[in-house]
């Protein structure tokens, strides 16, 4: 029968795709980590894993096996976490993914608040504004826009928001406020890239609600590029309350057209490894964000 170990160290080869890379990951030679697996495979008399120079690749039994392992696993994590949970208090290293713009217009200012709640806590940040896999990243929050429908996951609903329509003072005061959706065509938008729901601007008038076309002469596919740009007073912009909420409170920029804007709720997500979501420090990170945005969005 193959050990916890033994599945844990086959899950990492499969997950990082590299025998190198996994035995780094597990502090082990590639030598020693390469006759662990051949023993594992000889102990289930079954070849897992078919290699050559430039990659591996799985047999129909490792895929079995994968799956298997993943779950027995994940059971054990699951145990471990509902026993220790009562007593523990959070500590650690929590690593959280997020994009780059939520990270430096929210996360910036939420970060050390929850450092300063839990001191033996700390935190690893990556930035990407494409979706990570939580598992093959070693991540144990990622937070995006979407929920995941994977079975591998675990999603929970922070918070709910809106996209703002704002401009810079500096942009505002050289090229007026637009009144309504013919004044905005007159104005330079600047738009983000890559995504559906940014292309148009859902705006109210008189025979219901219109799919405004924004144009101008900057889009980007990275919203916190956006922000800056804005921010430089180049612009109007389109974001989410998260992203624009603060620079909005401060009067780095400036709602404008909120009578007409329309915008349909965003919902805020963070998504976990099925074996992560009850460690303590985890939880202690959702329960703080979650309060956090909703304080932070009722004092808008």
């Amino acid at each position: 029968m193959a050990s916890s170990e033994d599945m844990k160290a086959f899950v990492r080869v499969v997950d990082l795709g590299s025998f190198a890379r996994a035995a780094e990951d597990l502090r082990l030679t590639p030598s020693a980590l390469s006759r662990l697996m051949s023993r594992l495979e000889d102990r289930l008399g079954v070849r897992l894993l078919t290699r050559t120079t430039r990659r591996l690749a799985l047999t129909s039994e490792g895929s079995l096996f994968l799956e298997r392992a993943r779950e027995v696993l994940e059971l054990i994590d699951l145990a471990e976490a509902d026993v220790s949970s009562a007593r523990a208090k959070p500590k650690g290293l929590l690593r959280v993914n997020s994009s780059t713009g939520f990270a430096r217009q929210t996360l910036l200012h939420a970060v050390p608040e929850f450092l300063s709640h839990y001191p033996e806590v700390s935190v690893d940040l990556t930035l990407t504004d494409r979706l990570i896999d939580p598992v093959t990243e070693q991540v144990d929050v990622v937070i995006r826009g979407s929920p995941t429908s994977g079975s591998e996951m675990v999603s929970r609903h922070l918070a709910e928001g809106r996209r703002l329509i704002c401009a810079a003072p500096s942009y505002l005061t050289r090229a007026g406020t637009p009144r309504s959706a013919a004044e905005l065509a007159g104005h330079n938008c600047i738009r983000l890239s890559g995504q559906s729901a940014a292309t148009t601007w859902p705006l109210a008038s008189d025979d219901g609600v219109v799919r405004f076309q924004p144009s101008g002469n900057f889009t980007c596919d990275n919203v916190g590029m956006l922000f800056d740009v804005a921010v430089e007073g180049h612009g109007i912009v389109r974001l989410a309350d998260f992203v624009v909420g603060q620079a909005v409170r401060e009067g780095r920029l400036v709602e404008i057209l909120a009578d007409i804007n329309r915008s349909d709720p965003i919902s805020l997500w963070a998504l976990m490894p099925k074996g992560r979501f009850r460690v303590p420090r985890v939880q202690a990170f959702l329960d703080f964000m979650e309060e956090w945005l909703g304080a932070n969005r009722d004092s808008e």
